[in-house]
């Protein structure tokens, strides 16, 4: 069954709720009396962070960073997972549709630390916390896969057909995962109401404005480095069209001459001379010459 007592203390009981289906919602609904419509909003895979406080219920719906590798990154939830949190007197209920990392390590924490000495609104925090640390770890992550993708462009010269895609794809997560951290701003701010510290929420508040500008930075430098490739690819293909054309500067005259001695017509007298196979090279090579050395001074 996925519902699971994770902890209880003489003052606070803490139970998860792991891939919820209706019958365990009904057992929620009956049991904790928590409104039908929010935990409908827990099985929603792609409904936006909020908060919202019915009766004696305060109900934070989070989205974590996962692991998970998309190859199409369309919505939010192609990156991330929800993550739902119930507050009730003297209880607190997570729900989450996949395993979750933030749970996974508060439970090792708790099992370290003495739980007496940690309340429930301080428990909701420290899963707020490992909430933003998902987010700080992939923004870390794009981080190096931007700088090797750089250093790839640059300095290996490489031109691979699936390097745009891969800098779109970079700058399609950065994009996903700084809307995802904006919109949480709601449920962030109303920490403060719990029975915490000032300088607890601040914590909190101080760790996600890091995050959103770790990802408006690797927005902002994927951006410019699609542009930088894109550039250094018109440079390539100008380079090969000034090679053309360099060519094209040599054979065009010589071939209109070859052209020219190429016609069929029976009244040509330089066809009947003696020497006439050897000055009409003789021109083109002269022809050669004065357009390397005019394109010489030139400095083409």
């Amino acid at each position: 069954m996925p519902i699971e007592q994770k902890y209880k203390t003489a003052n606070w009981e803490w139970i998860d709720v792991t891939a919820p289906t209706e019958e365990d919602l009904r057992f929620l609904h009956e049991r904790y009396y928590i409104n039908h419509l929010l935990l409908e909003d827990t099985i929603d895979p792609n409904h936006l962070p909020k908060y919202e406080e019915v009766d004696q219920v305060k109900f934070f719906l989070t989205r974590e960073s996962t692991d998970l590798e998309r190859r199409n990154l369309n919505s939010i939830s192609d990156i991330s997972s929800k993550l739902g949190i119930f507050l009730l007197p003297k209880l607190i209920i997570t729900t989450h549709r996949v395993k979750s990392k933030s749970i996974n390590e508060v439970f090792e924490e708790l099992k370290k630390d003495n739980p007496e000495n940690i309340s429930r609104d301080r428990l909701a925090l420290r899963l707020a916390l490992k909430v933003m640390k998902t987010f700080d770890d992939e923004s870390q992550t794009l981080l190096e896969v931007m700088d090797a993708m750089e250093n790839e462009i640059f300095l290996k010269n490489t031109n691979q057909t699936n390097q745009i895609r891969r800098l779109y794809k970079l700058k399609r997560k950065s994009g996903l995962n700084t809307r995802i951290l904006n919109i949480s701003g709601e449920w962030i701010s109303k920490f403060k109401n719990l029975e915490l510290e000032e300088v607890e929420v601040m914590d909190l508040l101080d760790k996600q404005k890091d995050v959103i500008a770790d990802f408006d930075h690797v927005n902002a430098q994927t951006v410019n480095l699609i542009s930088m490739f894109l550039a250094l690819s018109d440079q390539k293909a100008n380079q090969v069209m000034k090679l053309l054309a360099i060519y094209s500067v040599y054979f065009l005259p010589i071939t209109f001459i070859a052209g020219i001695y190429g016609m069929n017509f029976d009244n040509m007298p330089e066809l009947h001379h003696k020497h006439g196979y050897f000055y009409t090279l003789g021109l083109m090579l002269l022809i050669v010459v004065c357009t390397f050395i005019y394109t010489r001074r030139k400095k083409w």
